[in-house]
């Protein structure tokens, strides 16, 4: 027998009262037939619900209990549900709790045995349902137990209950929203609604009121737990200003309808304007509204304003309007080209030629670019390769490599190779692809070029890449005016055979003075192009706060890969976590925890916010959430969480 089929007779509590035991009895009566010597069974139980000795429970007692629930819930009082026979199902609703037994006749003595019993306590809204839905409930709640069996009943079933007006349910034309509902589930069965008086539904009946003895009233419960509150006519913070009021006097500035709030009940009245349930976390005006009802003091408004500028809710889960902090760092202009490159990848491409990702690589001095076509992401190892067959061959070694924190980019092999060849390592911060723009600018390029040649057979793309590449490169660059083969090689290809007598050159120290003189003005047109830049970006920034080391600040959670439950109600920052090294005016170093650990823990000063210093002592920030098992990309992470908090009044 499947234990939970009889759960609720398994569970059933020991008698405390007469009354208790006097109805497990009405139960057992109904099945003495089954049991062998049922009377002598039963003989200490049956003495006890006798008016004229006092009710005490005893060992013996115990021992027939234990054993009466034993001989319910095993053969041969229960069988083995047949759908092909008709079930019977037997329901009672009390006014704390339902039940009901599920009832076959057995081919053997051609008596109704039971298959499982099932008993549900009301929840505080279905105890205020009236007597016909709660008769309703329990068979909806019945039909749902046991629907494996009695949706695939080849015979329509029986349903008893005690409440007549329920036979007339399945024909009646006016239902109220909820019987509607549950009128379409009624739909998925064959089934009966018969009547049978309560002196004979005595099984269901004792099953629907194993609850009654844990519950005290029958009154409907709270919404709210006992001893919060949302709102009186009196508010207990206003009560205990009063009280406050009877040590210190109020002066004579405050205005005659509000209350004068000494220091020591400030903190508490602050609280209560902006982290009641009923005021939701707002901003400075709103706390203020609240406040100005009813109190006054001096220096409210600075209080709230320091109250709303320290609260760890508010700065956990509210995002800032003001532009991101951190002015323009740009990184500093070559001399020549092919000095300084950035790579990155595009990924996500369909399959041409059987290559599906781009390893994309751009001089930041000329802005030329390649492209490279390849199957698969590759390795730290298969990407140096890949370097050293398709930019090294060509243009020589770098002295810097500018690159995100790919896993190619971050390991051990990577950083050994690149100091062989002596080329530095620039990797950008955590979460902040724009340190390598020039990469993520040509990514743009070279997907409008190409959507542009192959939109009609998207799986051509890489037949269309060299001329994409060669179309990157022969066009001037905003930055310097001149195209990447002008900047780089100091003589744009020509188109047509008219222009080759102007692109000879009649030596090769002209050619090199040629060269040179085009770096130089490539240069000097990147630094005005540099400054203009700056001026342009600082206009939608903000000056980043001065940092020091140890300073607590906020963590954007933006793109850590944290597990949550909902996008929507996650917290914007977490934390607070400590500086332990200041990289540079805009990127700094955290201590992170354990739970952060797979995280790059240098971050841009847009990803961070001070914490500000609080007034007093506030309620401590939720525990952050755990980090999900999700791959980490610098550009692309996505973070969601679901904490929510928030402050109830005690009275």
């Amino acid at each position: 027998m499947d234990p939970a089929k009889v759960q609720a007779v398994i569970d059933w509590p020991v008698p405390k009262s007469r009354v208790e035991l006097q109805r497990f009895l009405g139960f057992a009566n109904f099945y003495r037939r089954f049991i062998r010597n049922f009377g002598q069974v039963a003989a200490p139980l049956t003495a006890l619900t006798s008016v004229k000795t006092c009710f005490k429970w005893s060992d013996s007692a115990q021992g027939a209990f234990d054993l009466l629930k034993n001989r319910f819930t095993s053969a041969p009082i229960l069988v083995t549900p047949d759908v092909s026979r008709q079930f019977v199902v037997e329901v009672d609703a009390s006014e704390v709790g339902v039940g009901a037994i599920l009832s076959q006749r057995s081919l053997s003595d051609d008596k109704v045995h039971p298959c499982a019993y099932f008993s549900h306590r009301l929840s505080p809204s279905e105890r205020n349902y009236d007597v016909g839905n709660r008769e309703l409930l329990a068979i909806r709640l019945a039909l749902g137990e046991w629907r494996q069996w009695l949706e695939g009943a080849t015979v329509p079933f029986v349903v008893w209950t005690d409440h007549r007006n329920l036979e007339y349910i399945r024909s009646a034309k006016r239902l109220n929203a909820r019987q509607a509902r549950w009128a379409l589930f009624f739909a998925r069965f064959e089934f009966v609604i018969s009547y049978r008086p309560g002196s004979k539904n005595t099984k269901p009946d004792a099953l629907s009121r194993l609850f009654s003895s844990s519950v005290v009233s029958t009154d409907p419960e709270g919404i709210l737990p006992e001893g919060r509150v949302v709102g009186l006519t009196v508010w207990g913070i206003e009560r205990q200003v009063k009280q406050a009021l009877t040590h210190t006097p109020s002066p004579c500035a405050c205005p005659r309808n509000l209350l004068f709030v000494p220091v020591p009940t400030r903190l508490a009245v602050l609280q209560w304007a902006h982290s009641a349930k009923l005021a939701g976390h707002p901003g400075v005006r709103g706390t203020l509204a609240s406040i100005r009802q009813r109190f006054w003091w001096p220096t409210r408004e600075r209080d709230t304003r320091r109250f709303v500028a320290a609260c760890s809710v508010c700065a956990q889960t509210k995002s800032g309007n003001s532009p991101p902090a951190g002015r323009l760092r740009p990184l500093p202009i070559p001399s020549r080209p092919w000095s300084h490159i950035a790579l990155d990848f595009i990924t996500g491409l369909p399959s041409s030629a059987g290559k599906t990702v781009i390893l994309t690589v751009v001089d930041r001095f000329s802005k030329a670019a390649h492209f490279i076509p390849l199957a698969k992401l590759p390795s730290a190892k298969e990407t140096a390769q890949i370097i050293i067959e398709n930019v090294f061959r060509i243009h020589g070694l770098p002295s810097d490599v500018v690159s995100d924190r790919g896993p190619q980019f971050t390991s051990q092999f990577w950083r050994e190779f690149c100091r062989l060849i002596g080329a530095s390592v620039s990797l950008s911060s955590g979460f902040h692809p724009q340190s390598n723009g020039q990469a993520e600018r040509a990514n743009q390029t070279i997907g409008r070029i190409l959507r542009s040649l192959s939109f009609r057979n998207p799986a051509s793309w890489s037949e269309q890449l060299p001329w994409a590449e060669y179309a990157h490169n022969s066009l001037p660059s905003s930055a310097t005016g001149l195209s990447p083969f002008q900047s780089s090689l100091g003589y744009q290809p020509p188109l047509f055979s008219s222009q080759l007598a102007e692109s000879c050159v009649p030596s090769a120290q002209a050619f090199v003075q040629r060269c040179e003189r085009t770096w130089k003005r490539v240069r000097s047109a990147l630094c005005r192009y540099r400054a203009q830049t700056v001026r342009a970006a600082n206009k939608r920034r903000t000056k980043s706060p001065r940092y020091c080391r140890g300073q607590r600040v906020w963590l954007s959670t933006q793109n850590l890969p944290l597990k949550t439950a909902s996008r929507k109600l996650t917290p914007r920052f977490i934390g607070p976590f400590r500086i332990s090294q200041i990289i540079n005016p805009v990127a700094v170093r955290l201590l992170l925890p354990r739970y952060l650990r797979r995280v790059h823990p240098v971050f841009h000063v847009s990803c961070v916010k001070p914490v500000l210093r609080t007034p007093a002592r506030l309620p401590r920030p939720p525990p952050p959430p755990s980090l999900s098992r999700a791959h980490l990309s610098t550009g692309s992470v996505r973070f969601w969480t679901c904490v929510l908090g928030a402050v109830v009044i005690s009275t």
